[in-house]
């Protein structure tokens, strides 16, 4: 793939987005509008499947919309409120820490920038670009696994680390299609192109795809990362 091919591999890439069900955060980002609920779901969706993800954000937001509701809150309620995401415990203590920091480092308020966001605990750049690109709608790169392994796959680029790919595409990926760019290569990453056996005879961009050409599937990349997690039920209100 070249980068001459980025706009007519995004309009198939949206196209099979909208095919399927959208992954959990973009659902977060929909249905409530809110940033803040946007952070708190990303949090929880670390090393969580999206089905997992879904269930604990709606127990979730059923006490919890703010701050200030989150500071009151008892941890003990909170892990159960949560539970059984990854590092529950772990996710447990930033999420209760979270009122304070805002406080102390932004008045209160949830800022909209990468660098400030990664000043939170539990917060690192794929968390912070996320909240930025769906919670505020401002131009944010967010490389997860999907992102990054893709995008090796592909042959847009040769990069070792998911922050080597953020790095690369600031460079080459036009900013109209940053936003949307993480939405729809997980979704494409959790429903063909797997890490291991890819649906490449059901791709959508297997013209443009160098490993689906010469039969290759950018094994470094795919021993260097977790596998994707399966599709998610939907979000309840």
């Amino acid at each position: 793939m070249r980068t001459s091919d980025i706009p007519a591999v995004n309009r198939l890439l949206k196209t099979a987005f909208n095919s399927v069900k959208a992954p959990i955060i973009d659902l977060v980002a929909v249905q409530t509008r809110d940033p803040f609920r946007v952070l708190l779901g990303t949090i929880l969706s670390a090393r969580t499947k999206d089905a997992c993800t879904a269930s604990a954000c709606a127990r979730l937001f059923s006490r919890v919309t703010t701050p200030e509701e989150l500071r009151a809150i008892p941890a003990e309620e909170l892990e159960r409120l949560i539970y059984p995401v990854g590092f529950f415990r772990d996710k447990t203590r930033h999420l209760k820490a979270l009122p304070e920091a805002l406080d102390a480092k932004f008045g209160g308020l949830l800022p909209s920038t990468v660098e400030e966001l990664c000043e939170l605990p539990g917060v690192g750049r794929k968390t912070a670009n996320l909240v930025v690109a769906l919670g505020f709608n401002k131009p944010a790169i967010c490389v997860d696994v999907h992102v990054h392994r893709i995008t090796n796959r592909l042959g847009l680029l040769s990069t070792k680390t998911p922050f080597e790919t953020e790095m690369a595409l600031r460079k080459i990926l036009p900013q109209r299609y940053w936003i949307t760019w993480n939405s729809y290569l997980v979704a494409f990453g959790q429903t063909r192109c797997f890490p291991r056996n890819p649906a490449c005879a059901e791709c959508p961009v297997a013209a443009y795809c160098d490993s689906r050409q010469t039969g290759t599937n950018n094994t470094r990349a795919r021993r260097s990362l977790p596998s994707a997690s399966k599709p998610h039920s939907k979000l309840q209100r």
